[in-house]
C-alpha cells in the first residue's frame, strides 16, 4: 500500500472501505414519512496493522511524518482502486517497544468536482460585454423597479393618491 511518498513495508492487517448515503427523513402530517436521497457523501478507508522487527518505531515515525504532511495525496491499494484521499488519522495502538509498534489509520475520500467552479474567472465589470436590456414599455423605468419614487431614507412612504 502507498500514500504520497510512503510506502507500506507490508500492507495493514485490516483495510476496510465504507461508502454511505445521506438521507433525508421527513414526517407526513397524518401519515407516515417521506425519505429523500441526498446523495452519496465521502468514503472512508480505515485500516490497522503492525511494524515488527528492528526499526518498527521509526517506520511508524516514517508513517507520522506523512501525516504531518498537508493536502491530499494518492492513497493506491494493491486491490482496491486508488483514490485521492486526506490522511486524517493515525493512531499508535500499542506501547511502542523496538521490534513491534501496533497502528490504526483513517483516510477520508477527497473530491475534486468543485475546483473547475473554484478556478473559474471571475465576470468582469459592465457584464462582459453585453448590453443591458430594454425596459418594456408600461413598465415602471425606477432605480428600484416599483411605481413609486424613492422614499426618503430610513422611513420613506409612496406619494398619496388623494382617495381616503
Amino acid at each position: 500500500m502507498r500514500f504520497k511518498e510512503y510506502t507500506w513495508p507490508h500492507n495493514p492487517r485490516v483495510y476496510a472501505m465504507e461508502y454511505q448515503r445521506r438521507m433525508g427523513n421527513q414526517k407526513v402530517p397524518f401519515g407516515r414519512y417521506h425519505l429523500q436521497d441526498l446523495g452519496p457523501v465521502r468514503r472512508v478507508m480505515r485500516g490497522e496493522g503492525e511494524f515488527t522487527g528492528e526499526g518498527a518505531y521509526e517506520e511508524f515515525k516514517k508513517l507520522a511524518s506523512v501525516f504531518y504532511s498537508e493536502g491530499p495525496g494518492v492513497l493506491v491499494h494493491p486491490i482496491w482502486q486508488a483514490v485521492n484521499a486526506y490522511f486524517v488519522s493515525l493512531t499508535l495502538a500499542q506501547e511502542p517497544r523496538r521490534d513491534y509498534v501496533g497502528y490504526s489509520f483513517t483516510f477520508w475520500e477527497a473530491y475534486d468536482g468543485y475546483e473547475a467552479y473554484a478556478r473559474s474567472p471571475a465576470p468582469t465589470a459592465g457584464g462582459g460585454g453585453r448590453t443591458a436590456p430594454r425596459p418594456r414599455p408600461g413598465r415602471p423605468t425606477g432605480s428600484c423597479g416599483t411605481r413609486w419614487p424613492r422614499g426618503r431614507a430610513f422611513g420613506g412612504s409612496p406619494p398619496t393618491t388623494g382617495r381616503s
